[in-house]
């Protein structure tokens, strides 16, 4: 089960960051990402993390801006996001896949279990 949290308001140029905690399951050996979807929009991929924490994939949309990692011991995956832009605004989704193959997946398909969404919104 995951537990996105950390959504909100902010303004334009803001930071936010996104956690998402993980209980019953072995989180570590778990690939996992974050999707976002806006209104009317279908859901895409943000960022993604191998395992380890050694590898980390983004989308051209966020890269530079946002980071992707991962804290083992807590069972927790965490979004940082700065220089946030209006465009960002969207419900944001953490998502694991189980089978922890490969990382940095970009379908949201490929991702077995989600955690509920926190919204994310970017004023200007």
């Amino acid at each position: 089960q995951l537990q996105a949290s950390g959504g909100g308001l902010v303004q334009a140029g803001g930071s936010l960051r996104l956690s998402c905690a993980a209980s019953g399951g072995t989180f570590s050996s778990y690939a996992m990402a974050w999707f976002r979807q806006a209104p009317g929009k279908e859901r895409e991929f943000v960022a993604g993390i191998s395992w380890s924490g050694g590898s980390t994939y983004y989308a051209d949309s966020v890269k530079g801006r946002f980071t992707i990692s991962r804290d083992n011991a807590k069972d927790t995956l965490y979004l940082q996001m700065n220089t946030l832009k209006p465009e960002d605004t969207a419900v944001y989704y953490c998502a694991a896949d189980s089978s922890g193959i490969v990382a940095g997946l970009r379908a949201a398909y490929e991702y077995d279990i989600w955690g509920q969404g926190t919204l994310v919104t970017v004023s200007s």
